[in-house]
């Protein structure tokens, strides 16, 4: 009788969208939650790459003080106009704050002129403002220093963002390839291929990479605005990412090498033994008489040299006839 083995059971789990409308949020507002680290999530076992949620913590959330009103204040997101109101800043002065670094946004998305919209998390902006710290930041006149960066057209509001969303990345993976994906995903292809030479490696990471926030479709120009927000410009932005994309490499390496396509070893080639080519035909002709006509040309075909017997053709057919009439004995 064969033994039978049970493993540990698997716990239940549920799919983003059911999770969500039990949680009492929008789904904008769930991914951004996941994102921010609010939820935890577990890799699909069924496949597909995707993400789902315990059981165990929709319970943990559910019974937080304040549910679901807490939970969906701590992922709101206002705009700039909506920010500055909340801080009791102007907007000019907000937007300033964000172009520095200072604030850093949590998503965006492209409007109908397709011009950037970042969003802030309301509860970062709360303690922003709080803080005694920032307080000259607030009131009075702009410090030095930052007036020479805001003049210089200083910008870290994708930066910052670029951040954020790698810490994101880098919390989903799994996998030590999926690791350096995440890396990856933020340089351009031709960084990828300065810092990871091997073709193979290469090839792992672009299996591994996750894919940029859905803006429009593929090659459009919404794709493309997407593209250089994910993509980091900056030159010491780019070095601190290959410096850790060259250390996630060789730790994958290590652990698990990239796969390599096998290699194939052809057979000896076979060619076909040369023939040799026959000569041309050689053609023999009569030597004429004066005042006769020449009869046509023959051919050693033809006249059947050393070929058997051949049939004559139309043309030695006829030239035989005028030559037995011309030949032919007349009446004494």
């Amino acid at each position: 009788m064969s033994a039978i083995t049970f493993g540990p059971p698997r716990p239940l789990t549920c799919a983003p969208g059911r999770a969500a409308r039990e949680l009492e949020l929008k789904r904008g507002e769930f991914d951004l939650a996941v994102q921010l680290g609010r939820i935890r999530t577990v890799p699909d076992e069924g496949g597909g790459g995707g993400r789902r949620v315990e059981r165990t913590e929709i319970d943990r959330l559910r019974a937080q003080d304040g549910f679901p009103g807490a939970l969906r204040d701590r992922v709101r997101v206002v705009g700039t106009v909506e920010g500055a109101a909340l801080m009791e800043i102007p907007a000019g002065r907000f937007t300033r704050l964000a172009r520095l670094g200072l604030i850093v946004p949590a998503k965006w998305y492209l409007n109908r002129y397709r011009a950037v919209v970042w969003l802030y998390l309301a509860e970062e902006l709360r303690d922003f403002t709080a803080a005694a710290e920032n307080a000259h930041l607030l009131k009075g006149r702009t410090p030095e220093t930052l007036r020479g960066q805001l003049e210089a057209r200083v910008d870290l509001r994708a930066r910052n963002w670029r951040g954020r969303h790698l810490g994101f990345l880098l919390r989903q993976a799994e996998d030590p390839w999926a690791r350096a994906a995440s890396l990856a995903a933020l340089l351009a292809p031709a960084e990828i291929a300065d810092v990871v030479e091997d073709p193979s490696e290469r090839a792992c990471l672009n299996r591994f990479r996750p894919a940029p926030p859905g803006q429009g479709a593929p090659g459009s120009p919404s794709a493309h605005l997407a593209e250089r927000i994910m993509t980091a410009h900056d030159g010491d932005e780019i070095e601190w990412l290959r410096g850790e994309l060259v250390r996630a490499v060789e730790e994958a390496r290590t652990l698990t090498p990239a796969p390599r396509p096998a290699v194939r070893h052809a057979g000896p080639v076979v060619r076909a033994a040369a023939r040799p080519i026959a000569p041309l035909t050689r053609t023999v002709t009569r030597a004429t008489q004066p005042g006769r006509r020449p009869g046509p040309a023959v051919t050693a075909r033809d006249a059947g040299a050393g070929q058997g017997r051949q049939r004559p053709t139309r043309g030695m057919r006829a030239w035989l006839r005028r030559r037995s009439t011309r030949q032919a004995p007349t009446g004494a």
